[in-house]
C-alpha cells in the first residue's frame, strides 16, 4: 500500500552532506524526512577517503567554510562516537625541489592570513614527521587542523545522532517533486508514495542535476572520477595525510584529463589509502590501470616503504564537480521551497558540517554562520551541464 508523510523539509540524499543538513536542520527543530535511492553513504560519500582538509584550500568563501566545519567537526566528537574515527592527525605538503617550496611557503603565507595554522617544515625536518619518507624532499608546510573521519560511518552516526526528528528512508528514488501554485514545492513522490514538506534540500552529490530537473530547475554538476589504491593492514608508517604541492593545482584544474598527484594517509584500522586522481569521463566505472599505476608510482617515490607492500583493492567514486570548483549552497533562484547543497567536488566530507548549518539557517531564518552569496545557487543562470 502506498504510503503518505509529512515533513517540514525532505532531505534528498543520504551521503554525508544531506545527513549534516538533516543533523543541522534537526538542531534547529525541524522534523526532517531523508530520502535516497540507494543506502545511506551509498554514493561519493561511501567513496571518500574521509578528509577534512583546510591545507588545500586558497584563501577565499570555500577556505571560510573549511574553517567553520573544522571547528564543527571537533564540536561534533563530543555527540557522535570514536566509531566515525575522527583523527586530528595533522597534514603535511611537500616539495621536490626548491622552486615548489617557495611557491607552497607563498601559498602557507596567504592561508595563514586568512586564519589557517600553517608551520613551515625544513627539508632536514620532514623525517621527524615522516620518518618513512623519501629522502632528498626540498621542505614543506604542516597543517595541524587538516583531520580525517570514515565517511560512511560518520553519515550514518550524524543521522542516528540528530534523534527522532529525523526519519530516513533508503532504496527509494524520487520520482517526481510535487508542486503547488507558483512552483513552489510541495513535496516528492517516491515508489513507495507521497512525502510532503514545504522545503526540499537537494543533497544528492554527484546526481544533483538529476534532483534539480526533476524540480524543473538547472543545476550544471557533473560527475569527476577518482579512484583510491587501499593496502594491506600496516604499522603506522604514515602519521598525517601527506600529499605532493601539486595535488592543489589539480584540485583547481577544470582539465577533463587524467591528473594524478600522490596522496598518501594511514588509518586507524591500519590500511593505507592512496590517490589521488581526477578525470571526467562521465559515470564510466571502468577500472583505469592507467591512473593505478601513476597512484602507486607517486605513493613509492613520497614512502619507498610502500613498495614492497600490496595493494588490497581499490575503488572508485565521482566527485560532484561544479566549472568554479564552489558548491551550490541555498535557494533555488527560480523554485520556490528547493534548496541546493551539492557540488562540493572532493571536499564535501570535510565541508559537510558548515553547509548543514548554512542550509539550517536559511531554512528557519537564522543568522547564517559564514556568507551564502558566494554560493549561490543562481550564480549558473545560463550555464548547462
Amino acid at each position: 500500500m502506498p504510503q503518505s508523510d509529512s515533513s517540514d523539509v525532505i532531505v534528498v540524499g543520504a551521503g554525508v552532506v544531506g545527513a549534516a543538513c538533516a543533523h543541522y536542520a534537526a538542531r534547529a527543530g525541524l522534523s526532517v524526512t531523508v530520502i535516497d535511492r540507494g543506502p545511506v553513504a551509498g554514493g561519493t560519500t561511501g567513496a571518500g577517503e574521509g578528509n577534512l582538509l583546510v591545507s588545500d584550500k586558497e584563501p577565499g568563501p570555500e577556505l571560510q567554510l573549511a574553517l567553520l566545519s573544522t571547528r564543527l567537526w571537533r564540536e561534533l566528537t563530543d555527540v557522535l562516537p570514536a566509531a566515525v574515527e575522527y583523527e586530528a592527525k595533522g597534514g603535511l605538503v611537500v616539495a621536490a625541489d626548491a622552486a615548489g617550496a617557495d611557491a607552497l611557503r607563498a601559498f602557507a603565507a596567504r592561508q595563514a592570513a586568512a586564519g589557517v595554522t600553517a608551520l613551515d617544515v625544513p627539508a632536514d625536518r620532514l623525517r621527524d614527521l615522516e620518518p618513512h619518507l623519501a629522502p632528498g624532499l626540498a621542505g614543506g608546510v604542516r597543517y595541524p587542523q587538516d583531520a580525517q573521519v570514515q565517511p560512511a560511518l560518520a553519515a550514518a552516526h550524524l543521522l542516528r545522532a540528530a534523534g527522532g526528528r529525523v526519519r530516513v528512508r533508503t532504496g527509494e528514488p524520487v520520482t517526481a517533486v510535487l508542486t503547488g501554485p507558483g512552483g513552489a514545492v510541495r513535496g516528492v513522490r517516491t515508489p513507495a508514495g507521497a512525502v510532503h514538506a514545504p522545503y526540499l534540500v537537494n543533497a544528492a552529490g554527484t546526481w544533483g542535476g538529476d534532483v534539480a530537473r526533476l524540480a524543473g530547475a538547472r543545476l550544471p554538476v557533473l560527475p569527476r572520477r577518482g579512484f583510491v589504491l587501499v593496502t594491506e593492514p600496516l604499522p603506522r608508517v604514515v602519521r598525517h595525510k601527506v600529499y605532493a604541492a601539486d595535488y592543489v593545482t589539480d584540485v583547481a584544474s577544470g582539465s577533463a584529463a587524467l591528473q594524478t598527484s600522490a596522496v598518501v594517509e594511514g588509518t586507524p584500522a591500519g590500511p593505507v589509502l592512496i590517490g589521488a586522481s581526477r578525470e571526467r569521463v562521465g559515470f564510466d566505472r571502468t577500472l583505469s590501470t592507467e591512473a593505478l599505476r601513476r597512484l602507486a608510482a607517486g605513493a613509492t617515490a613520497l614512502f619507498p616503504v610502500l613498495r614492497t607492500v600490496r595493494a588490497t583493492r581499490t575503488y572508485a567514486g565521482f566527485r560532484p564537480y561544479l566549472p568554479d570548483h564552489l558548491p551550490a549552497i541555498g535557494p533555488d533562484p527560480h523554485v520556490p521551497g528547493l534548496l541546493h547543497a551539492c557540488g562540493h567536488e572532493g571536499a564535501g566530507i570535510g565541508l559537510a558540517p558548515a553547509t548543514g548549518a548554512l542550509i539550517a539557517a536559511l531554512l528557519t531564518g537564522d543568522r547564517p554562520p559564514v556568507d551564502p552569496g558566494p554560493f549561490t545557487p543562481g550564480r549558473f543562470a545560463g550555464v548547462t551541464a
